[in-house]
């Protein structure tokens, strides 16, 4: 064999091996578990990328939904899982870095029972209210809270002890009122009152409200974070507003059970950074208010170290106790 032709043996072979086992197995599939319902942002988000690695990998994907506290019983399952590289779990901060501080027994311990294999995206989470709520602006909405409601309102939440939970009770203390979150099983079903006026407001994610927004079906009024975001230009952002302290951006990544093969966590995080930069990906989680952010299994760990120690003294100083 030439030399030339020795090496582009020897480079598929060394890219091949370093694939998860499935991208070299016929007839196998990689299941990615989501914690929440068909139909909301996470889900969405699954699809989409289980499509490209679909492509990216040459095997077949299966979103398989396991919702129900806020994505516990999907961890729980990845927990469970063989740590042969064809079963992932894809999550953002609230079960991964939020679930483990505000409950007693999550049923799992993020630090041994899995491994990063990869992020992909930031976002933001956002404050919005439902049709029939007059308000077109934050300043809008307090008022109209203060004036119809004496100073209390109802806000809808995706999950219990979530993040946008503490929002709404950072939100209260900011402007004097009196909120009280509701907590859903998920965006969907919040999201599902919220367009029925049965619920006034809800805090979420970006991802969760923006096709909503567009069609004027809700309105989001206010975005966390500094900056405003490039899906949502016209809606001004709480750091506008002097509202800091939250500026630590909620992440989305995969994580495999612990004990899955480097080969596999290393191929994987490879497909998956080459899926999220594809142009149609990158433009529709772009459109789904997202920034991609691709991030090596090290950079996702060290993202999730630095949100969850933030959000233990946020939860601290609340004086919130798991439960």
């Amino acid at each position: 064999m030439n030399p030339t032709r020795r090496h582009l043996v020897a480079a598929a072979a060394a890219a091949t091996l370093g694939l998860p086992a499935i991208a070299r197995a016929q007839g196998r599939t990689l299941r990615i578990l989501v914690g929440f319902p068909p139909g909301g942002g996470t889900d969405a988000i699954a699809r989409l990328l289980g499509e490209a690695l679909r492509a990216e990998l040459g095997a077949t994907v299966v979103v398989e939904n396991r919702a129900g506290a806020g994505g516990q019983l999907a961890a729980q399952a990845l927990k469970a899982a063989a740590p042969d590289g064809n079963t992932v779990f894809i999550s953002h901060d609230h079960t991964i870095s939020i679930l483990p501080l505000v409950s007693k027994t999550p049923g799992f311990d993020p630090a041994k029972d899995f491994v990063p294999v990869g992020g992909f995206a930031s976002f933001v989470n956002a404050f919005a209210v439902s049709p029939g709520t007059p308000a077109k602006t934050m300043d809008e909405y307090v008022a109209w809270v203060r004036g119809s409601g004496g100073g209390k309102g109802t806000v809808g939440v995706p999950a219990p002890a979530s993040t946008p939970e503490f929002l709404v009770k950072v939100l209260g203390g900011r402007y004097q009122l009196d909120l009280v979150p509701v907590p859903y099983r998920g965006s969907a079903p919040m999201m599902g009152d919220m367009l029925g006026n049965q619920i006034a407001a809800g805090v979420g994610s970006v991802p969760d409200f923006i096709e909503n927004h567009r069609a004027g079906r809700l309105r989001v009024l206010a975005v966390l974070g500094r900056a405003r975001q490039a899906a949502l230009p016209e809606v001004p952002s709480f750091g506008e507003m002097g509202l800091t302290g939250f500026d630590d951006l909620p992440y989305y990544g995969f994580w495999a059970p612990a004990g899955t093969p480097a080969a596999a966590v290393d191929g994987f995080a490879q497909a998956l950074a080459r899926a999220a930069n594809r142009p149609e990906v990158r433009e529709r989680l772009g459109q789904l208010g997202l920034a991609v952010d691709v991030m090596s299994p090290p950079q996702l760990a060290a993202r999730e170290q630095a949100y969850t120690r933030n959000w233990a003294e946020i939860i601290r100083r609340s004086g919130f106790q798991p439960q």
